[in-house]
């Protein structure tokens, strides 16, 4: 009996021997060697007498004696040093097979992401790495199995042998940290062994340094033999024509092969586009032009690398006009109209006075331009329809008394005004990368006539700045919500005191402000995000809404924003691809989801994170390891000292025995 906490369990500890490599028994069969020198040495001789040696014969007769004696202890001694000496080798320790009612501490964590699609000398890196699992791993060990997604606790082999056979690979990337946070959560009163499997891609060392220094940490590490792939990044509409979009799909390249790659444009899985591009840089983009309507489809590639992400599916709503309204005196809107016109947009304007409120939740943008002041009933308006998905775009006037403008901004963000500055200022920075920009800049522009200001508020924000002063203090901001986007400006931008209207710049500027890239534009949303997605629906209070693609469907966590429905999709689904939001029976949209690009880099390897650990090449290793770290490990010393005292007597032997 052991007493474990405060339970007693039965323990066996029936001992028996094993070898650590019995291959080394075999020279065993070299003991005839020293058994076949002695027999040699003991063959009988012809007798021949001579005449006066009858005084020796007494003599004779004790040396004959004395030599057989110490013949055989020479054999015994050298049989038994090199018997000890080979066991030794084969160094032997006992397996006391102690069994509880626990688990015995042992942890395999499984690296099923994408990047384990990769192709070793034997398959692909997962695969390969699951039938090790089912190869090696003693039946009669008990262990729990994590992968990126998943965890079976306390089972065995044979138990877990159909789950391993059928794992999936996981959307969600291999984050070493979570995955110990999820192990640390299950207790055990034993030491944990954990195996950990993995291609070591994108792999941070901060975990290791911060879990349990008792704990023992043993890694395999499967390599790809090619690292070379292409990834389909990301597809946007480039320009927007009368009656076609053109549109841009962005490849990366990874490695140094650098063969032309095949691509495809499909629309409900029908061929309309297709060509072979050369990849003569890591970043490539190819354009396609289709027809101005509703797309449901994706883009792929034929490339050696990894399949994941080969595909990228994409939807594109039906075209559809775009609500704006502008709340400021209608002389000063009058460069908006020229924007946001008829033919995309239904612009109006109004005054403060003439505003009716119960409009505003039908908008899709308003432009607060150059208002004094923005009434409280306003704000609190406009901050409910900032979070059901409307953008927002904020014009200050000269005249704009700070603090209430603040206390307005604050609904929204980490965004303040300071003090009016009456220096003229040029605008001379454009932040490509910002997501306002992204499509709309072919190349960046450094040779632009600059547009400026005379009077300008000085902006603090958190949020990154979208166009810039010469003095780096921002001009134009973006404030990214769940759902929607706020712009704030740091200055008036009518006639008198800014020429940015008669700038290049002003057009994509407001035209991008005013589109909601989930009803306009491209719609692709990656698994695992958990940003809101809005669409229009008009649902009663029990009603929801159930999203279908062809092979697997869900229901959203979702809420009800009177004409729109708020979703937030989560870590589903499991399987990228297209799919219809249905209203009961009935489709009210499309929407498709892509696996995150996190996984592409195969030369992404650090192994230099774990070089402070226990690498090994395979299962087996480790378990052999494993069982004799937990048994007598020390019986070849003793086993060597032995071979060592028969060398010693051997020797005395020789000496002293006649």
């Amino acid at each position: 009996m052991k007493y474990i906490g405060n339970k007693f369990t039965e323990v066996n500890l029936k001992a028996r021997m094993h070898f650590k490599h019995p291959e080394i028994l075999y020279f065993l069969f070299l003991l005839i060697v020293p058994i076949l020198v002695h027999l040699f040495q003991l063959r009988r001789f012809k007798k021949e007498y001579f005449t006066n040696v009858r005084l020796l014969k007494q003599l004779s007769i004790q040396t004959r004696k004395s030599s057989k004696i110490k013949k055989w202890l020479l054999l015994g001694c050298r049989i038994l040093l090199l018997t000890c000496l080979i066991l030794a080798f084969a160094q032997p320790f006992f397996d006391t097979n102690v069994r509880t009612n626990n688990s015995n501490g042992t942890y395999i964590i499984l690296d099923n992401s994408f990047s384990m699609q990769a192709k070793g000398k034997k398959g692909e890196l997962l695969k390969r790495a699951i039938q090790d699992l089912l190869e090696q791993t003693p039946e009669n060990t008990q262990f729990s199995l994590l992968t990126n997604s998943e965890e079976y606790w306390d089972t065995d082999i044979k138990s877990i042998q159909n789950t391993l056979q059928n794992l999936k690979y996981s959307a969600i990337p291999f984050q070493l940290d979570a995955i110990l946070a999820r192990l640390k959560s299950h207790q055990s009163a034993f030491k944990k062994n954990i195996i950990i499997v993995t291609d070591a891609v994108g792999l941070d060392s901060k975990p290791l340094k911060n879990s349990d220094k008792s704990d023992s940490h043993y890694f395999i590490i499967p390599k790809a033999e090619q690292k070379n792939n292409v990834s389909i990044d990301s597809v946007f509409i480039h320009q927007t024509l009368d009656d076609f979009y053109e549109i841009t799909v962005s490849l990366s390249h990874f490695g140094t092969n650098n063969k032309p790659t095949p691509i495809a444009l499909y629309n409900n899985n029908k061929l309309i586009a297709k060509t072979i591009t050369p990849i003569d840089n890591k970043n490539k983009s190819i354009n396609f032009t289709i027809p101005k309507q509703a797309f449901h489809g994706y883009v792929s590639i034929i490339d050696n690398g990894l399949p994941y992400d080969n595909t990228f599916y994409f939807s594109i709503p039906k075209t559809k006009k775009i609500n704006v309204i502008s709340i400021g005196e209608p002389e000063k809107s009058n460069f908006l109209s020229r924007i946001y016109t008829s033919d995309e947009f239904n612009f109006n304007n109004f005054t403060i006075n003439s505003l009716d409120y119960n409009s505003i939740d039908k908008q899709d943008a308003i432009v607060l331009n150059e208002l004094d002041e923005i009434p409280q009933a306003l704000q609190t308006t406009l901050k409910s329809f900032a979070t059901k998905g409307g953008n927002l775009i904020v014009i200050p006037s000269a005249k704009t008394v700070i603090p209430d403008m603040n206390s307005f901004l604050m609904n929204f963000g980490n965004i303040q005004f300071k003090s009016l500055n009456s220096t003229e200022k040029l605008i001379t920075k454009i932040h490509f990368n910002h997501p306002l920009f992204n499509g709309v800049f072919e190349n960046k522009i450094t040779n632009f006539q600059y547009p400026k200001t005379k009077v300008s508020f000085l902006i603090s924000s958190s949020n990154p700045a979208v166009l810039s002063y010469e003095d780096q203090s921002t001009f134009l901001s973006s404030i990214p919500t769940n759902v929607s986007n706020v712009a704030v400006f740091a200055a008036p931008i009518n006639s008198t005191n800014s020429n940015f209207q008669q700038s290049p710049l002003i057009v994509p500027t407001f035209y991008k402000m005013a589109q909601n890239n989930q009803n306009q534009g491209v719609n692709s949303q990656i698994i695992g995000n958990s940003k809101p997605y809005l669409i229009e629906a008009s649902l009663s209070k029990d009603a929801v809404l159930t999203i279908k693609g062809v092979e697997e469907q869900f229901i959203p966590l979702q809420q009800i924003l009177d004409n729109k429905v708020r979703m937030v999709f989560n870590d589903y689904p499991k399987q990228d691809g297209n799919y219809t939001i249905f209203n009961k029976k009935e489709p009210i949209g499309n929407v498709s989801f892509n696996y995150k690009r996190s996984e592409s880099d195969l030369s992404n390897v650090n192994e230099s994170a774990i070089s402070d650990y226990k690498i090994t090449e395979s299962i087996a290793s480790v378990f052999d390891s494993l069982q004799t770290n937990q048994t007598d490990n020390q019986i070849w010393k003793w086993f060597l000292i032995f071979a060592l005292l028969f060398l010693l007597s051997e020797m005395a032997i020789i000496r002293f025995v006649k």
